[in-house]
């Protein structure tokens, strides 16, 4: 098994949809995992470790746990089932018994990143699953999503999103239909 760590959440560039970063230790690995938007939020508010006013729900759960003496000692990402991933959450109690919930791995990152439990992959997962990782883009990449969040409000990432897919729905224009007719490669005319 490798533990991983949360490196980030980037945006697929196609489908707009939320992605979690997961990096090996070497940092040469990276396993993406596609979520939805609120599994997003719910991974950036417990990377910020900033306590919300009223607690969100993996911060219930988070609470739940501790008040019925048990602790999360890990999350294991263990299959890819067609193109899902699976996990499980290791708990344990305090006579040091233990069980595994079946959980979403969305859900498993943000409870563990609240507990501050580890993130494990079978390597199995990660060679199937990981992609090379150029640092010195992706660190430039994560500062302008950084930035992005800072200046986006969650109602304006919204209509931000829903103006994307009313464009990908959109049908072409028919001047543009012309240029691919007379140019069929897509190529600049030239």
């Amino acid at each position: 098994m490798v533990e991983m760590r949360v490196a980030g959440i980037a945006l697929d560039a196609a489908s707009r949809s939320p992605i979690v970063l997961l990096r090996d230790p070497s940092g040469r690995r990276q396993v993406p995992i596609w979520i939805d938007q609120a599994q997003a939020q719910n991974i950036m508010a417990g990377l910020s470790e900033q306590k919300s006013p009223r607690p969100l729900s993996h911060d219930l759960m988070a609470q739940l746990l501790a008040a019925g003496g048990l602790s999360l000692e890990r999350v294991i990402i263990h299959t890819i089932e067609d193109s899902t991933f699976r996990a499980v959450l290791k708990l344990s109690n305090a006579e040091g018994s233990a069980t595994e919930l079946d959980a979403r791995p969305s859900d498993a990152i943000a409870l563990a990143l609240r507990t501050g439990s580890g993130i494990w992959m079978l390597e199995e997962v990660v060679a199937d699953a990981s992609i090379p990782v150029d640092a010195e883009a992706d660190a430039e990449d994560a500062a302008d999503f950084r930035r992005f969040l800072d200046r986006v409000s969650p109602a304006e990432l919204v209509r931000q999103i829903n103006r994307a897919h009313s464009e990908a729905e959109e049908p072409t224009p028919p001047d543009l239909e012309a240029d691919a007719d007379a140019n069929p490669e897509g190529d600049a005319p030239g």
